[in-house]
């Protein structure tokens, strides 16, 4: 039987044709990958509108005692809001039909080279209804995802293919950490959309 939190040695053997890969395991789902959540030409003609369509936003951020930008561009949106572009979200009724969950807001990063990142987190559980996970398309170029067992420190690396969906537990955020390194290969701009069941504005806390 394979134990909680196990990490799947082979990322890279073949997707079951019924189901996805299982990267982590735990009780709400774990962290699964799905490489063709979506068909090729609707992926770069996502990506093509989102890279025009979206208002990126550069931020800065304090770390230590200096102010540093953030590597890479973000947006933001509910999907009780006016203005949000379409590709969002079809994309959320594609994944409340697959998933069955109601996800409500999606936030968006464009990494435009390999100097942009995301360093090793977990989400703020503060910010996400309960035992909803979170579910990550990627447009565009391929990127390395880092996830690593916060108690292990073991890691594994899959790589983040154009029109792939991977989907994270409630419960993986306090478990284990993924971020997306710099790399000083050759890589391609990447847009990721991360869908999420955020609390009502109006909620406390």
């Amino acid at each position: 039987m394979p134990r909680a939190h196990a990490l799947i040695d082979d990322l890279f053997a073949a997707v079951p044709a019924d189901g996805p890969r299982t990267l982590v395991e735990d009780a709400q789902g774990g962290i699964r990958y799905w490489p063709g959540f979506l068909p090729s030409n609707l992926t770069a003609e996502w990506f093509d509108e989102l890279k025009d369509a979206v208002a990126w936003e550069a931020q800065r951020r304090p770390m230590y005692d200096r102010i540093v930008d953030v590597p890479r561009l973000v947006a933001s949106y509910r999907f009780e809001d006016a203005g949000v572009p379409a590709p969002p979200t079809e994309g959320a009724r594609r994944l409340r039909e697959h998933l069955r969950e109601p996800f409500n807001a999606v936030g968006l990063n464009f990494y435009r080279d390999g100097n942009d990142s995301v360093a090793p987190h977990g989400d703020k559980l503060h910010m996400l209804q309960q035992g909803h996970p979170i579910a990550l398309v990627s447009l565009g170029s391929p990127r390395r995802m880092t996830i690593r067992d916060n108690a292990s420190r073991k890691a594994v690396h899959v790589d983040l293919e154009p029109g792939s969906l991977l989907v994270m537990s409630h419960a993986s955020q306090l478990t284990h950490e993924h971020g997306i390194p710099k790399t000083r290969e050759a890589v391609g701009p990447r847009i990721s959309l991360a869908y999420r069941v955020r609390p009502p504005r109006n909620a406390r806390g």
